[in-house]
């Protein structure tokens, strides 16, 4: 149990928790102490804000008109995959630590470690679905019809990717006393590489995709303030600044959230994989207190996410019944305020551009793709 309050990996154990495993120490029996109480407490916070939260979400999202078809998966799996983690995962957590002892049985600790892990999964590979599908956008808008059947490929991939890391969950077959990793290995080293995986998969290759993909977005709208063609130059002056400045609000808050929530959870983790005698001096608060930080990125998401655009707030709005007068109408998800319609001269304008012109032709494009579908609008 000590060791699912410092890793995000889900474990069982087959030995008493009063036993020496695997050659680390020796753990004392636990209680429900006031660290406990108050994460408890915690937890069931986070799972009331985040499933309400993540369920108002789901709800803007099926019922906004205005949504791009692409971008309606990419938002529903997101907020599914967390709503999925509130209601299942956060609750059992929660009743586990008020009893201190796992007394679910073996086929329960199965499926509460299985879900934790295809929830964690799911939502950070949705996450990087997301990113590469907001670079591609940016990058190669003319591309942007096959962007539903994209979009629809790589979230299979995900979710089916998310399914065959979690499994290893439900295939071992050994006594519970806790639902915890200890003696789940032979050997200390293969516990370590298992941990080690999971945390290259869940916040290493997240975070680089994520970096990597709005560094690309952020290089590639800078050159255009530079470019040779006055004409150019001119429609980027007005078009690109506030772009590029909402791409680098949402990118920050994005990458640092995600940083924010898991590095001093992970880095605790690292410390006892490679030093297991740390528990010994680490205050229990710390651990309790590192596992509901890491929770509180369920929360965050749909914030960021949906209430971090305007459109979003209207269509919310919308759905609670506070419809606005048809004067102003409701934009959703996918539409840049202001830029419901495109000009006679500025559809002829796309239309007649093409690839063949040459790269300020699409850099051209490009910017009247922002100017309409602006990156916070977009996700």
């Amino acid at each position: 149990m000590v060791l699912c309050l410092i890793t995000r990996v889900p474990c069982r154990c087959r030995c008493p928790v009063t036993s020496r495993c695997l050659g680390g120490p020796e753990w004392a029996e636990p209680r429900f102490t006031l660290a406990a109480q108050c994460r408890v407490v915690a937890t069931l916070l986070l799972c009331v804000v985040a499933s309400l939260s993540n369920s108002c979400v789901l709800v803007s999202v099926w019922r906004a008109r205005g949504l791009a078809s692409h971008l309606r998966p990419l938002l529903l799996s997101l907020a599914g995959a967390h709503l999925m983690g509130a209601l299942l995962v956060m609750p059992m957590d929660a009743a586990w630590n008020v009893t201190v002892q796992w007394r679910g049985g073996a086929v329960l600790c199965k499926v509460l470690c299985f879900l934790k892990l295809l929830c964690m999964h799911a939502s950070a590979h949705v996450v990087i679905v997301i990113s590469l599908d907001r670079q591609h956008a940016i990058l190669r808008p003319l591309h942007a019809l096959n962007a539903h059947q994209r979009n629809r490929r790589m979230l299979a991939t995900a979710w089916a990717l998310s399914v065959v890391l979690a499994t290893p969950q439900v295939r071992h077959d050994v006594d519970f006393t806790q639902c915890a990793t200890h003696g789940s290995f032979s050997q200390r080293w293969q516990e370590t590489l298992y941990n080690m995986f999971h945390f290259s998969t869940l916040y290493v290759c997240p975070l680089v995709v994520m970096v990597w993909c709005y560094s690309c977005i952020l290089l590639q709208i800078q050159p255009w303030r530079k470019s040779p063609n006055r004409d150019l130059s001119e429609t980027m002056q007005n078009i690109i600044p506030k772009a590029r400045m909402k791409t680098v609000k949402m990118s920050v808050v994005i990458v640092l959230s995600f940083v924010v929530c898991w590095t001093p959870y992970y880095l605790l983790g690292l410390w006892y994989w490679f030093q297991p005698e740390v528990l010994r001096y680490t205050p229990e608060y710390v651990h309790h207190g590192l596992f509901v930080f890491g929770n509180l990125n369920s929360c965050l998401d749909p914030l960021i996410y949906g209430f971090y655009s305007p459109s979003f707030r209207a269509g919310l709005r919308q759905c609670c019944g506070r419809r606005q007068s048809g004067a102003t109408g409701t934009r959703g998800l996918g539409q840049s305020p202001g830029r419901g319609k495109k000009s006679p001269r500025d559809e002829h304008e796309l239309e007649s551009m093409s690839p063949e012109h040459g790269r300020e032709n699409s850099s051209y494009i490009c910017a009247k793709y922002l100017q309409y579908y602006s990156p916070v609008h977009y996700v």
